[in-house]
């Protein structure tokens, strides 16, 4: 840091008369303050190494902002225009008028309160979790009855209810505040020094014949300095324009200010009241400023006096303001709208000046505008080099700080030649003396020429043998007859003042260097101003002191994760004493209520910080803490941890993270939820009640929601646990509803002054049993006796959870509303279960039916007519049920989630298995299609076990036979190509040549299992060790959603067989294959160009389920993501193949899964794709069909691969890795433009205007790329017009709510078919309800909860019947 000691000057001449400077009242110390002589350390510290920097010296006269000066010859009567500012008090604010940032009719701002004691607190939250002390040691604050200190215009129902978005509307407060020292390191670097100037007129007089010429004048020298209120900073080499005032006025605000855009001004009434914070040292409320910004706010243009940039500096700010209108489209600049705003009412030709920062204190009348620094004449660069040059190539004898003072004084005395002594002569560069003090460089030719000195080149003795070339510098014109002669005449004025300042710095500091050396005289004085501006905005040590080492929080300054800490509280590490730490905390939650856990947040880690360091906080601030702990504050951490109390998050119950879109009834029946679980903990039922209420409270509090609060308020008032109201009411827990009423009401009986306690009694019991009975009755306030809540006898019943089975419930809801396969479902109902265990089964039996591809085993029918008999059950209770929702049993959703292959593995963990009812007949598996890959599954929770097989159309062949025919075998699967989507095998498909035997297609069979024949054994299963997580529960392990239905599907299909010998063996005819499955034929082709000689197509025809949709990027609709399936390119056989897939037959019903699920590259991890894509009530499918025209499909192929190409180029400029390159560019531009002063050599408007050629080209190509692909996608679409023969009709939709791939919240849509078509019902567990088609087919950009498998039926097909339940009107028809 630089010691800021002002330099002296070494002129004798008589200086006249300073400007006027008011005096300042000198600011008391406050009580206890440390002296600071003795401040930092003791003197035996110091040689320990704890020396701090010494105290910059006070000026000895004190002065206001305007400091800067200027000494000058007399007559001291003459006129300026400069006004002295004054640190003044203005009582009225007169005809001015304050800026519109709080409205005119604001009667609410800022209500003083009287301090109060302490704050309620609810009863049920005095031991919560969250209101336990830190442990530091035995006197804990919460013993204690020390007040902490109160300040100024504190709100106590704003600050309860910081929360209430309308109510702190109703206050307008100014947001973030900061406080003195903070703003002194903002006003400017606080490494850096600033000076102020005082100049003084040379005594100097022409020598010799000179041309009559004018000196610079009085008015001129004044000038020389920016401003009155500019001080110099060499560490810029420029001007920062600093100013502070005590005036109820603010200053003019600029034009281009938008106040929309920025915080409310402090209250104009309340800053009125009091002059200075610092002066009043007996208002112990208003313990420092504390300061609100406004960046770019003044117009410096407006101030009084004004201040202006000079003719130079505004071309150079032109110039700047060109190169940032090139850099930003001008169809959307609001450069050239905000230049007319700007300009507007002022006076013709009048542009904004200098747009200044703006410091406002809430407390008091204080302000303080201050600018960026400002380059001077030279750039700061230049003066580096050309001082790092003198430095390091001084002449012979000099010394290297001599050299570059040396240098510096022969740039001073060139100019004060021109301007004080008439020479107008000219400069040979190659002469001695200039080469030797001067030197010519590109620094030094840059140097003269921002000052207008120009070379010229002089020929001597031309056409002789001693013809010798020279150049020259001419110096500029400085007449004052000419604009031009007038510029240049300033430019050099301030060109002096500048380098002189320079030089003074330059030779105080090395003052030991330059001990021998005789200075050139020099007529400018610096003074350091810091103490000044430091003393007048409350940032002196004296007013607030800065800490030491021994400081209770000195040790904090390094502390890495308070870091971020001292911004957000707006106080610096130094000055952070307990009393500054207590008032920057209050005074921010004061002044911006709606981020008060923000600020506790970093108020409690800095109390902890000091416990982590070793430290003990002090007294003060751990009684603060337990004050605001009991207040309700919480941190950060205490929301996330509230959150885990109500189950959300990645290991929670719901496994679903708390996000912003969450629904405050989902919140509701959150914490109902986690109350009822409490309950049902006998042992800590207190406790977790008590975490879930103020869980409940923390995350409603921080959302803002009035509902929650209200629900809240009203809930907790009485709160009891199950076990103290049957204890209120003496009842014990096992009497039914009936004996809990009739004692009930003998307590009201008995007791009525205490009916509240019986009610929230009886309420609790009703809500820990689920009672409708007695919730009727606290209702209606009559017995109903045994009653059932009622619900729509019309309306689909829901399914109750059993935990993380919403994605079970949607598939058990969705295959309830297809009508054929509920009626086949039907016929397994009571089945008896010992019964099936004693039936056999022959091994002729068990050869006669293949699903999936595969032989069956003995144990396979047992489990799968359990499930189907459990499913008919539960179809049966979702017809007749009158309750709201029924409930799985747990044998049906373990049958659903668990595979048999799992339970054989679960068998074989624990040691054994009995296989009596297994056949070898388990090893053949060429098991069909379904679209993706396992591994690329939905949503998949993890990849299966197993690899999924390939399957033919049931026709029973063998594969020995199939090899020996010359069948072509298939046994390298292509490598996942990411995004694709997969075909046989992953990829790639099977082949056949010309065939000589009639059958219809060929089998596609795995190279691992290629040789293996029927009566194999297999291997034994690998020892595994048993694993266990938290979300796999009771029901073992469990697997993803496509996963989970391909188990039922299976079941359902084998539970359904007739092994009577009778029926078809094929299964052509089962329910699931009529229902489900469709058949497609693959074309496997080579590319051309790389096809060898008599390489046959490979063809094949497969079974399918499920279509594919890549979910990848947005701008997609359904039949783009089905063209990616059906038409593509794989790596096959390590060459390039086009996969080409058509429709042979179409199912009733058509399911498409939307894969959202991706691999990120660089971080090696799975994500959700969150991309929306567009699908409507109806979907034609004539376009993929074998038998669609050919012509068409020629066509339609060329248009989308034209459409393909350029959305991956879109893609690529708006998506990609480093895009979108347009806003790089312009960011780009942006950092090039505002570059004043650090000098980038290569960086000219060329290049400025080549970057934005760029944009702009970029720009274009974007619009032009969409404008194409809405073009290209509208011929495609134009193709296919008229096939509309083959119409499908969207009948479900399955959502999952979620921003990771592994966990979420799944819930269901079904079309209200076929009574209400437009009408559409939501399955969310327990929850059914009546939605419209708006919201199943809405646009779910920025959301969470997407699509991802949606179900198509064939048009005028009665295959769902949404709504099937029992109408007991019927049976009345029947009977009459």
């Amino acid at each position: 840091m630089d010691n800021n000691n002002g330099g002296s000057s070494s002129n004798n001449n008589k200086p006249v008369r300073r400007q006027p400077t008011p005096p300042v009242t000198e600011v008391p110390k406050a009580p206890g303050t440390v002296p600071p002589e003795t401040f930092y350390a003791s003197a035996s510290k110091s040689s320990a190494g704890l020396t701090p920097p010494p105290l910059p010296l006070r000026p000895k006269s004190s002065a206001g902002s305007a400091y800067t000066k200027v000494n000058i010859e007399p007559p001291p009567t003459y006129d300026t225009v400069f006004r002295e500012p004054q640190l003044v008090s203005e009582d009225t604010i007169g005809t001015d008028q304050v800026p519109a940032l709080i409205p005119a009719d604001d009667h609410h701002n800022w209500p003083a309160v009287e301090p109060t004691g302490r704050w309620p607190e609810d009863d049920w939250s005095r031991t919560d979790t969250w209101n336990e002390p830190m442990p530091w040691d035995s006197s804990w604050a919460g013993g204690t009855s020390q007040t902490v200190m109160d300040i100024d215009a504190r709100d106590q129902e704003e600050e309860t209810n910081w929360w209430d978005a309308e109510l702190r509307g109703t206050r307008n407060r100014p947001g973030r505040g900061i406080l003195p020292p903070f703003v002194a390191e903002l006003l400017h670097n606080p490494e850096h020094s600033l000076f102020s100037v005082s100049v003084t007129a040379p005594d100097m007089r022409p020598s010799g014949d000179v041309s009559p010429f004018i000196p610079p004048s009085h008015d001129e020298i004044l000038r020389a300095v920016p401003h009155a209120n500019t001080y110099y900073c060499r560490r810029h080499h420029g001007w920062v324009f600093l100013q502070w005032k005590t005036s109820t006025i603010l200053p003019p605000f600029a034009k281009s200010f938008d106040v929309k855009q920025h915080p409310p001004l402090p209250d104009q009434d309340r800053r009125k009241r009091t002059v200075s914070c610092a002066d009043d040292s007996f208002e112990k409320s208003k313990k420092t400023h504390h300061f609100h910004f406004y960046p770019k706010a003044v117009d410096s243009g407006q101030l009084n006096p004004a201040f202006h940039r000079a003719p130079w500096e505004v071309a150079a700010q032109r110039k700047q303001k060109r190169r940032k209108i090139t850099s930003i489209s001008l169809d959307d600049n609001p450069l050239k709208e905000l230049d007319v705003k700007m300009n507007e009412d002022l006076p013709e030709g009048h542009v904004e000046g200098e747009l200044l920062d703006l410091y406002v204190c809430c407390q008091c009348s204080l302000y303080c505008i201050a600018s960026e620094a400002m380059p001077g004449v030279i750039a700061l660069k230049y003066v580096e080099d050309f001082t790092k040059h003198r430095h390091e190539h001084p002449p012979i004898g000099r010394q290297p700080d001599e050299s570059v003072v040396s240098g510096w004084e022969t740039l001073i005395t060139i100019i004060e030649n021109k301007l004080w002594k008439g020479k107008n002569g000219q400069l040979p560069i190659s002469g001695k003396t200039f080469q030797n003090k001067i030197g010519w460089s590109s620094t030094t030719g840059y140097i003269f020429k921002q000052l207008g000195f120009e070379i010229i080149t002089r020929t001597e003795a031309p056409g002789t043998p001693e013809e010798r070339t020279d150049e020259f510098l001419t110096p500029p014109n400085t007449e004052l007859n000419s604009p031009e002669g007038q510029e240049a005449r300033t430019k050099l004025l301030r060109f002096w003042v500048e380098t002189n300042a320079y030089l003074v710095d330059y030779q105080r500091r090395f003052a030991t260097a330059l001990k021998h050396y005789k200075p050139h005289p020099l007529y400018v004085k610096i003074d350091s101003a810091r103490e000044m501006y430091q003393q007048a905005i409350g940032a002196h040590p004296d007013q607030i002191p800065r800490s030491s080492s021994s400081y209770p929080l000195g040790s904090l300054a390094e502390y890495v994760p308070l870091l971020q800490t001292w911004k957000i509280l707006g106080i610096t590490p130094t000055t952070c004493s307990s009393d500054i730490l207590i008032f920057a905390y209050l005074a921010q939650c004061r002044c911006d209520p709606a981020n008060t856990i923000l600020y506790f947040t970093h108020f409690y880690a800095i109390v902890a910080a000091i416990q982590s360091l070793g430290g003990v906080p002090p007294q003060e601030l751990q009684t603060l803490v337990f004050d605001e702990r009991t207040r309700g504050r919480f941190t950060e951490e205490d929301l996330q941890n509230a959150a885990a109390v109500l189950g959300f998050g990645k290991d929670g119950a719901l496994r679903l993270e708390l996000e912003d879109d969450i629904e405050d009834n989902f919140l509701a029946e959150a914490w109902r939820t986690a109350i009822k679980n409490a309950w049902r903990d006998a042992k800590d039922c207190t406790q977790l009640q008590r975490d879930a209420n103020e869980a409940f409270k923390i995350i409603a509090q921080s959302r803002g929601s009035k509902k929650l609060m209200k629900l809240f308020s009203e809930s907790s008032k009485n709160q009891m646990d199950p076990s103290r109201a049957y204890s209120v009411l003496e009842v014990s827990a096992d009497v039914d509803d009936e004996l809990v009423l009739t004692v009930f009401m003998m307590r009201v009986e008995e007791q009525p002054h205490q009916s509240d306690k019986w009610r929230e009694a009886l309420r609790t019991i009703a809500e820990v049993r689920d009672s409708s009975r007695l919730r009727h009755f606290l209702e209606e306030g009559k017995d109903p006796g045994d009653i059932v809540t009622p619900t729509r006898a019309d309306l689909p019943r829901g399914l109750n959870q059993l935990g993380n089975t919403c994605y079970l419930n949607s598939l058990l809801q969705y295959f309830y509303t297809i009508k054929e396969l509920r009626e086949a479902v039907a016929s397994m109902a009571n089945i008896d279960v010992k019964a099936l265990e004693d039936e056999k089964y022959s091994e002729d039996d068990l050869k006669r039916h293949r699903v999936g591809g595969r032989l069956i085993t003995r144990r396979e029918i047992l489990r799968s007519k359990k499930f189907v008999s459990q499913l008919a059950d539960l179809f049966w209770q979702l017809q007749f049920c009158e309750n709201q929702a029924v409930t799985p049993t747990i044998d049906l959703a373990k049958l659903a989630l668990v595979t048999s292959r799992d339970e054989e593995e679960e068998e074989a963990d624990r040691g054994g298995t009995d296989s009596s009812n297994d056949t070898d007949a388990t090893l053949v598996e060429d098991g069909p299609v379904r679209s993706p890959d396992s591994n690329g599954s939905v949503l998949g929770k993890r990849p299966r076990d197993e690899q999924r097989m390939d399957m033919d159309v049931d026709v029973p062949t063998s594969p020995i036979t199939e090899e020996t025919n010359g069948y072509v075998m298939i046994s390298q699967p292509s490598p996942s190509r990411g995004s694709k989507s997969p075909r046989l095998h992953g990829e790639s498909s099977s082949s056949t040549m010309p065939l000589p035997s009639p059958l219809p297609d060929v089998e596609m069979v795995n190279h691992e299992n290629s040789q293996v024949e029927v009566q194999k054994k297999p291997p034994p299963l690998p020892t595994r060790k048993p694993t266990q997580s938290d979300s796999v529960m009771m029901f073992g392990k469990q697997h993803d959603v496509s996963e989970c239905m391909d188990n039922c599907m299976f079941q359902i299909e084998i539970a359904l067989l007739k092994f009577d010998g009778l029926s078809d063996s094929d299964n052509h005819n089962s329910v699931v294959k009529r229902l489900f499955y469709g058949k497609l034929r693959q074309r496997l082709t080579q590319v051309p160009a790389q096809r060898r000689p008599r390489t046959p197509t490979h063809e094949k025809e497969d079974l399918f389920s499920h279509l594919p949709v890549n979910v990848a990027d947005s701008g997609f609709d359904i039949y783009d993501g089905l063209s990616g399936y059906f038409d593509d390119v794989v790596d096959y056989e390590g060459e390039k193949a086009r996969m080409e897939v058509t429709l042979v037959d179409l199912p009733p019903l058509l399911q498409i899964q939307l894969q959202r699920v991706q691999f990120n590259r660089e971080t090696l991890q799975p994500y959700k794709s969150q991309a929306y894509v567009k699908f409507g009530e109806t979907i034609y499918m004539d376009r993929f069909l074998d038998t669609a025209d050919p012509a068409k499909r020629a066509k339609s192929k060329e248009v989308q691969a034209e459409l393909n190409t350029r959305r991956e180029r879109l893609r690529l400029l708006t998506q990609n890795k480093h895009a979108p390159f347009h806003a790089s560019l312009k960011s780009t531009l942006d950092f090039l433009s505002k570059q004043e002063t650090l000098i980038i050599p290569d960086v000219d408007e060329e290049l400025v205007a080549n970057l934005n050629g760029e944009q702009d080209i970029i720009e274009a190509e974007i619009v032009e790329l969409k404008d194409t692909i809405s073009k290209l996608k509208e011929e495609l679409e134009n193709i296919w017009k008229d096939d509309t023969s083959v119409a499908y009709e969207l009948t479900s939709v399955f959502i999952h709510r979620g921003s990771s791939p592994s966990f979420g919240h799944y819930f269901f849509y079904s079309r209200h078919l076929p009574e209400q078509p437009d009408n559409w019902f939501k399955y969310n567990d327990h929850q059914v309800t009546e939605v419209s088609k708006t919201e199943v087919l809405a646009d779910t950009t920025g959301s969470t909860a997407n699509p991802y498998l949606l179900v198509f039926a064939k048009k005028d097909r009665d295959i769902v019947r949404t709504v099937n339940r029992f109408d007991p009107m019927a049976l009345e028809d029947i009977d009459t």
